[in-house]
């Protein structure tokens, strides 16, 4: 069942705001990491490298949980608790858009610039319950 964000929880979530995603380690404990985030329709997306703890966790177990609060006021925040699919980000284009997103213009050519052997890949998180103050 995938459950809806909230119009304040689109706002969070649209601004550039710190987030962290919460993923399974193997032996059960929970592994987390600082991230980037953006909004496709109710589903959120998050650009990795390959290979990285979270991508290893998501590929055995899709369970995860991403929270986002806003800077300006980070007693706001939303949870967005849900299943992740991972795909290659083809041309690096999320990874890219987000850093210019987050830390200014220009700041995704690094990406881009990426030897062809370094690959980014897109998490797709589909929200399944929505907590947090900014749910209304």
């Amino acid at each position: 069942m995938t459950a809806s964000l909230s119009d304040t929880a689109r706002k969070i979530i649209d601004e550039p705001n710190p987030a962290v995603l919460a993923t399974v380690n193997p032996d059960g404990s929970p592994q987390t990491s600082v991230v980037w985030v953006r909004r496709d329709g109710d589903d959120l997306l998050i650009s990795s490298a390959a290979g990285r703890r979270k991508d290893k966790n998501l590929a055995r177990d899709p369970r995860v949980s991403v929270t986002v609060y806003d800077q300006a006021d980070p007693l706001q925040y939303v949870e967005v608790r849900g299943l992740a699919s991972i795909s290659e980000d083809a041309g690096r284009q999320l990874a890219g858009s987000l850093a210019e997103e987050y830390e200014g213009p220009g700041a995704g050519q690094e990406y881009l610039e990426l030897p062809p052997e370094v690959i980014r890949i897109v998490i797709r998180i589909t929200p399944q319950r929505v907590l947090g103050s900014a749910v209304h």
